[in-house]
């Protein structure tokens, strides 16, 4: 039987663990037990993500049909999904639908210097359009996709965990979307593994 996928809203913040933008999207899809759960619910959820990626809507933007925006981001979501496991898999996909959202993406570069020493590079939608508003998103996936080492594009190794991150570190030997949720309770499992080991060794 396939995991159910929650409709409940979810109080829990977005993480950032991934490394990567379009990663870090699709991370917004978890799973707890044997249910999948999906952090965006609503259209505000989708702002609101953008927002803490450092990816703000234009303030003259209009406001989206109810849900119109949400059906684009996890239509756009399941699409860089799809072709993510595909290049991990030595497979080849289907850029179609990625490449629609990035035809209908009219935006362009703007320097933004938000102190005295930070500069940062921003997309800005030309229209108020979801497609606009997504922009960065698509971008972001179809630079991973051809430009990426995916021998350092990983999922967490966690049994329950479908979370992908890229791995920058030194020795690219990262297994854990994060050592303080995952990598803690494969730790804790293996030190309760050994004790009953020993314990069983000592009867």
């Amino acid at each position: 039987m396939k995991p159910s996928v929650s409709k409940r809203p979810l109080h829990s913040r977005p993480q950032f663990l991934a490394g990567d933008l379009a990663l870090d999207f699709l991370n917004t899809r978890v799973r707890a037990g044997v249910d999948f759960l999906d952090l965006l619910q609503t259209d505000q959820d989708v702002l609101a993500w953008l927002e803490q990626a450092g990816l703000p809507a234009s303030k003259t933007a209009r406001p989206p049909e109810p849900l119109s925006l949400l059906h684009d981001a996890r239509f756009l979501r399941d699409n860089i999904r799809s072709l993510v496991e595909k290049r991990k898999a030595g497979r080849r996909g289907d850029p179609s639908a990625l490449n629609e959202f990035l035809r209908l993406a009219k935006s362009y570069p703007q320097l933004h210097w938000d102190r005295a020493h930070s500069l940062t590079i921003r997309r800005v939608g030309q229209r108020d359009g979801h497609h606009a508003r997504l922009a960065p998103i698509a971008e972001a996936a179809a630079a991973l996709l051809a430009t990426a080492d995916f021998n350092l594009v990983k999922r967490c190794e966690a049994e329950t965990c479908v979370l992908w991150f890229l791995d920058q570190t030194k020795s690219h030997h990262r297994r854990w979307c994060s050592t303080t949720v995952c990598g803690n309770r494969h730790k804790v499992a293996a030190y309760r593994k050994r004790l009953r080991d020993h314990l069983a060794s000592r009867a």
